[in-house]
């Protein structure tokens, strides 16, 4: 009885996080990745790009594309149909229609060790190899997600080519975002004109995104109460390891998830394929998806 009424108490405080138990309808469009992958970044092209008459900002983003894992139940139900919500679930069955963005490992490491220096979750002084071999094999408490490599497979092998599934990877977003926000339009059945292509972008840039966190961020449920000194929006490039992560981590990371990343696209160090995979496994399969 008295757990019966914490639960509807909170919910009616919209304290109940939806997270993987939120209520889901069958015109529900999710955008999906693995933390730290671009889902911000992509989260402003969809909202500008069906939204052009209300430019987006940290203070209406969680009303247009909201985050099911920082907002309530109660908070989703109230959102006009249909829907477009943000998740980091692994796969779910329930979400038939879905965005997934995948992002090289090598740099999204080197993200979530930003971002959880932010959040105050580790040290400064926590050696960048020892989190790159902790990160590899899960012993972050990163969540529910499972690791990179579990959660990228979980839609991968369920999903790709099915209907209703739009694979992205980060880095053709970076270096094409017109042609990659073209795709985004045509999935949600718009016509992807130039001027609204054009408007989307400039209102989705990394340096908007980094001057809406620096004046609204104490703001919104993404970084209010965390360290100011370290960025949500960070510098948003492809390829930040090449410079960044020690040796040792990246030898880590490949060594553990090589033949995956090869898949997808990702050279590994110094850029040979590693001996003895199939030459089918080398072949790049994101552009495999359908756009039903």
């Amino acid at each position: 009885m008295i757990y019966g009424v914490r639960t509807i108490l909170r919910y009616w405080l919209g304290k109940d996080i939806a997270g993987r138990n939120l209520a889901i309808y069958p015109d529900d469009t999710f955008v999906v990745s693995y933390p730290r992958s671009g889902n911000t970044w992509t989260r402003f092209l969809i909202a500008n790009l069906l939204h052009p008459e209300e430019p987006v900002t940290f203070a209406n983003i969680e009303r247009i594309v909201p985050d099911s894992e920082a907002q309530s139940n109660r908070m989703l139900r109230s959102i006009p149909r249909p829907r477009v919500i943000k998740s980091h679930q692994y796969f779910h069955p329930r979400f038939r229609k879905v965005i997934y963005i995948v992002r090289d490992p090598r740099d999204v490491v080197l993200s979530y060790y930003d971002f959880q220096r932010k959040y105050r979750q580790i040290a400064d002084s926590y050696p960048l190899s020892q989190y790159a071999s902790d990160f590899v094999g899960g012993r972050l408490g990163l969540g529910d997600w499972g690791n990179w490599a579990e959660h990228v497979q979980s839609w991968i092998a369920t999903r790709q080519g099915q209907p209703g599934f739009l694979l992205l990877r980060y880095e053709d977003m970076s270096a094409n975002p017109r042609q990659e926000l073209a795709r985004l339009a045509s999935f949600f059945g718009i016509e992807p004109e130039p001027q609204l292509l054009t408007t989307t972008i400039e209102r989705s840039s990394a340096e908007r995104l980094r001057e809406l966190e620096r004046v609204q961020g104490k703001q919104w449920v993404s970084t209010k109460n965390k360290r100011d000194d370290i960025p949500f929006i960070r510098t948003a490039t492809a390829g930040g390891w090449k410079k960044n992560l020690p040796a040792e981590a990246v030898a880590t990371i490949e060594s553990a998830w090589g033949p995956l990343m090869q898949r997808l696209g990702y050279a590994l160090s110094p850029g040979e394929p590693q001996p003895g995979l199939p030459a089918a496994a080398l072949q790049p399969s994101w552009r495999g998806e359908s756009s039903g």
